[in-house]
């Protein structure tokens, strides 16, 4: 039994030399990133559909087993809201081809104006994508957590094609007043709902963002952990990210998470040994 866990990226300048190698080449960020968890959110493809070599590399980076959740571009999902997006959710699909099943999920974020009177067109578009991949779907208007009508509208929408709902936790983060400008940064930034546990698929997909108080983010979790453990006893195979308003300890937070949820149910595989952040030493 796998539990995957991971970040919001796997590239960040404030992990080298603290947890994975310093130097690191581009094309073994990835692979060294991998070493410490079994998953990751892709963001960056929401700015650009990426080159094939970049996927490729990618690919020889990680293993099979290992998650990419993938956002769709933006030019697709707030540009043009899903309308007419032929052209550009080919090019998408064909450039993430090499991946195979590393590709664990298509993430479609959708902007926070888009409502209950958009849901006709998130049905549609998700009607006409390929079967071949998995679809995750993740809203930010609130009427679709504050509604209990438009709530099940939306999970019927997504049940019709297999779909998951993303929830994103931040109930952690607004629990108490910033404390720090990039915890206030990420006050502005990151959206207000309620926290959501209920799983729509077998792959259930989580992204919970606490504080920069590692312990504060570790106590805040816990109900996930439970969560999440169930999941497993159900047969599910969820995905859990883990976010700080800094990430600086994000690596080390997902191992911790997922340590947690092994004590709940030590059948869980332990993730591998991560690649050593320097040289060995003699002492």
């Amino acid at each position: 039994m796998k539990l995957h866990v991971g970040c919001a990226m796997w590239s960040y300048a404030a992990w080298q030399g603290r947890y994975l190698p310093q130097p690191l080449a581009s094309r073994e960020s990835l692979h060294a990133y991998a070493t410490w968890c079994n998953a990751v959110e892709g963001n960056t493809t929401f700015y650009a559909t990426p080159a094939l070599d970049t996927v490729r590399s990618w690919a020889a980076q990680t293993e099979p087993d290992f998650r990419l959740v993938l956002k769709l571009p933006k030019a697709i999902t707030h540009e043009h809201r899903l309308a007419d997006v032929a052209d550009p959710l080919r090019s998408f699909l064909a450039a993430i081809e090499p991946l195979g099943p590393r590709a664990h999920a298509l993430w479609i974020q959708l902007p926070p104006s888009f409502s209950p009177a958009d849901l006709g067109a998130l049905s549609g578009f998700l009607r006409r994508l390929p079967r071949e991949h998995r679809y995750a779907v993740e809203v930010r208007h609130r009427a679709f957590f504050a509604d209990p009508r438009w709530e099940q509208q939306l999970e019927s929408v997504l049940g019709a094609v297999g779909a998951e709902w993303v929830p994103f936790d931040t109930t952690v983060l607004f629990g108490s007043p910033p404390v720090s400008d990039i915890e206030r940064e990420a006050w502005r930034n990151k959206p207000r709902v309620p926290r959501r546990t209920r799983a729509l698929t077998s792959h259930p997909i989580v992204r919970y963002i606490g504080r920069d108080d590692p312990a504060r983010t570790a106590a805040g979790w816990q109900d996930w952990a439970d969560v999440v453990a169930g999941w497993l006893r159900e047969g599910r195979s969820p995905t859990v990210f883990i976010h700080t308003p800094d990430n600086v300890e994000a690596l080390e937070l997902a191992r911790r998470f997922h340590d947690d949820v092994r004590a709940r149910m030590p059948e869980i595989e332990p993730l591998p040994e991560p690649v050593p952040a320097g040289p060995p030493t003699l002492f």
